[in-house]
């Protein structure tokens, strides 16, 4: 676990990102603030996961899933979050998916060229293989033809 409490805290440039980007142009925010903020979010996120923690140790799993934060969230009363967070689910899972699919295609296609290659390289070798007896063959007939 962490050896200090410091340690549980979310980085400050994640949490001056956040709030820059929930704020209008123009507003400046404390430092003192910001570390006020990121201590809050810290102490939510260390909440939430204990909470849904619980949910995963009823169902005797040791894994975290979302339908664990889901409920977490609502036993924490925080239903307002609940709707966000299944559309973020959505888009996570879609993301996701796509990715998979890319990778899938990448693998395929390296296959394909790893084939192609292969086969390239089988040509190549029965190519030489005829090209080193063609040679042979035409000095059996000559030495046939010289001792007759």
């Amino acid at each position: 676990m962490a050896e200090r409490p410091e340690d549980l805290n979310l980085p400050n440039a994640v949490i001056t990102r956040i709030i820059k980007e929930a704020l209008p142009d123009g507003v400046n925010v404390s430092k003192e603030a910001r570390r006020a903020i990121s201590q809050a979010a810290s102490v939510f996120v260390l909440y939430a996961t204990s909470c849904a923690n619980n949910f995963a140790m009823k169902a005797k799993r040791k894994t975290l899933n979302a339908g664990d934060v889901l409920a977490a969230m609502e036993e924490m009363e925080f239903e307002r979050f609940m709707e966000p967070l299944r559309e973020a689910l959505e888009v996570y899972k879609k993301g996701q998916k796509g990715k998979k699919e890319v990778s899938e295609q990448k693998r395929k296609d390296k296959e394909k060229k790893t084939d192609s290659e292969n086969d390239k390289s089988r040509e190549e070798e029965e190519e030489e293989e005829r090209m080193e007896e063609e040679p042979e063959a035409e000095n059996e007939v000559g030495e046939e033809e010289v001792e007759n």
